[in-house]
This record gives C-alpha cells, sequence and structure tokens, in this order.
C-alpha cells in the first residue's frame, strides 16, 4: 500500500470506522442511515468462506486469535464477541488494500490489547505487520492466515471502543 490512493482508502475507513463507533455510542445518526422504521441486522452472525483445508484453517483461527469453530456436539460452545463497532466497507474489485488480488475479501477483528496479541502472534512466529500510526478511533496490525487471506486487528480507542 505504498500509493497515494491506498493510504486515501486506509484513512477513510478508518474514519468510516470511527464514525459507525460513534453512531454506536448514541451520537447524531448520519441523515443517510436514517430510514424510518427500517429492521436492521445487529451484526455479523456468522463468516463464511472457502479454504483449501477447512479443519486445519479453523484450528489455526481457533488457536492464534481464539475465534471457535461452528460447535460439532451437543454444549459445545460457539465464538461469542463483545458488542461493539463493525464496519461494512465493499471496496472497487481492483483494490490493493487486501494486498493480494485473489483474495476477495478481509476480515477485521477488533481485540482489547494489539500489543498482546501482536506478542501472542510473534512468539508462533506468524509475521504481523503493526501500523505506526495511532488514527482517532485506534490501532492496526495486518497479518495473514495460512491460506494467505488478508486480516486486520484493530484496538478501538475513545469513542470506538463502544
Amino acid at each position: 500500500m505504498s500509493n497515494s490512493s491506498d493510504v486515501t482508502r486506509r484513512t477513510a475507513i478508518r474514519v468510516g470506522i470511527a464514525g459507525a463507533a460513534a453512531v454506536a455510542a448514541g451520537a447524531a445518526p448520519v441523515s443517510s442511515q436514517v430510514t424510518g422504521d427500517m429492521e436492521r441486522v445487529q451484526g455479523i452472525g456468522g463468516f463464511f468462506f472457502r479454504a483449501k483445508d477447512p479443519r486445519k484453517l479453523a484450528e489455526w483461527y481457533e488457536t492464534n486469535l481464539g475465534v471457535t469453530g461452528v460447535p460439532q456436539t451437543p454444549g459445545a460452545t460457539p465464538w461469542r464477541t463483545s458488542a461493539g463497532t463493525t464496519a461494512f466497507a465493499p471496496f472497487k474489485e481492483d483494490t490493493s488494500y487486501f494486498g493480494d488480488l485473489r483474495f476477495q475479501w478481509m476480515i477485521n477483528f477488533r481485540v482489547g490489547d494489539l500489543d498482546k496479541m501482536v506478542a501472542q502472534l510473534r512468539a508462533r512466529g506468524i509475521a504481523i505487520e503493526v501500523d505506526p500510526q495511532t488514527y482517532p478511533n485506534g490501532r492496526f496490525a495486518r497479518l495473514a492466515d495460512p491460506e494467505g487471506n488478508p486480516i486486520q486487528l484493530w484496538q478501538p480507542e475513545g469513542r470506538s471502543r463502544g
């Protein structure tokens, strides 16, 4: 992401996340979001994607990021998240924001302590790039899962914590 359009797009997304957090924290909604009595989704209920080795990749996410898979036995606990901001942002099909153009998605996980998560992942030999800049809505880092899918980690700050 070295060219200025990538930096501009990255900044726009981070500002968008901050705006979504402000709305979630009770700030006045943006006029385009006011649609009367429209029923709205409440969050992400699942994230589904193709994998070369689904079992191995699910184990990687659970071991390294604490994301448990869909329960396979009665009584098993599914992954639960803390309430908080979620950005929903389609990108142009030729964006370089996700890195390699072969990948059609990037997921962003909220974390409570980015430095601790980065240290944990690096201790496991996982390459991770921390953005040196702190934005008004928090800090970010990037890594990839074993199949190369891009992952962004976000430690919210200020109003974005909600």
